[in-house]
């Protein structure tokens, strides 16, 4: 028996097909932009790496206002990405250290910051925050842009970044998406179908106490929803 066909439509079992067909492809692409948002890859994430260099930008502009970085420090950007962020700190340090464990991410922050890798004083490493390749208390200043949500183990990766900091050195933490902001609402559900935390102004200044840290001061935009969050490694006594 022959398919009847509506108003010249397509034959209905075709029909429903094609709308499964997009569904499928809209299902797929969203996990495939949601994985290169977690970890972009050496191509395409290259792209998206990009793309966070200049979403980031005005974030990271905001909470470097809230950081004293002392002359000559050594710093280390956690989860650096596009690499914007280690450009913005050998303006102001002495020598700079990236670490990712996405290979687009190292591949695109190598690229942004070439002549400066050149010159000796930026380096690029892939690599955890779980397990960072670098000896106790190296550093003076250690910044984490929009990455934590993803780490593994958010306890424990804090006290693995305060065994590398150097007492009276320095830890920010940045985001632009976290429990009790105005935007919540909206990029709450979003990151929970990416599988990230989700931390309040309280947990954020928990997290910092349970690994270690002093001093630690929060800041708020509340108009645009973005947090940062600076703890010092105490110096022994």
């Amino acid at each position: 028996m022959p398919t009847k066909l509506v108003s010249g439509a397509w034959p209905l079992h075709l029909s429903h097909y094609l709308v499964a067909l997009r569904y499928a492809v809209a299902i797929v692409l969203a996990i495939y932009l949601g994985r290169q948002v977690k970890k972009p890859d050496r191509f395409a994430g290259r792209f998206f790496a990009w793309l966070m260099n200049g979403s980031h930008a005005p974030l990271t502009d905001w909470a470097f206002t809230h950081l004293e970085i002392p002359e000559g420090a050594t710093a280390l950007d956690v989860g650096c990405g596009g690499g914007r962020t280690i450009e913005k700190l050998a303006a102001k340090t002495a020598q700079v250290y990236g670490v990712d464990y996405a290979a687009g991410s190292v591949a695109s922050s190598r690229a942004h910051n070439k002549t400066l890798i050149t010159e000796g004083r930026v380096f690029v490493e892939q690599a955890s925050v779980s397990h960072l390749p670098f000896p106790d208390g190296k550093f003076d200043i250690v910044t984490a842009i929009e990455t934590q949500y993803y780490w593994p183990d958010l306890s424990g990766d804090m006290k693995e970044i305060f065994r590398v900091i150097r007492p009276g050195g320095r830890l920010m933490v940045v985001a632009e998406s976290y429990k009790g902001a105005r935007n919540d609402m909206l990029l709450g559900p979003v990151m929970k179908l990416l599988g990230s935390s989700r931390l309040s102004v309280d947990d954020h200044r928990a997290l910092f106490l349970r690994a270690g840290f002093a001093d630690v001061e929060i800041y708020e935009q509340r108009r645009r929803g973005w947090l940062c969050a600076i703890g010092r490694k105490p110096e022994p006594c």
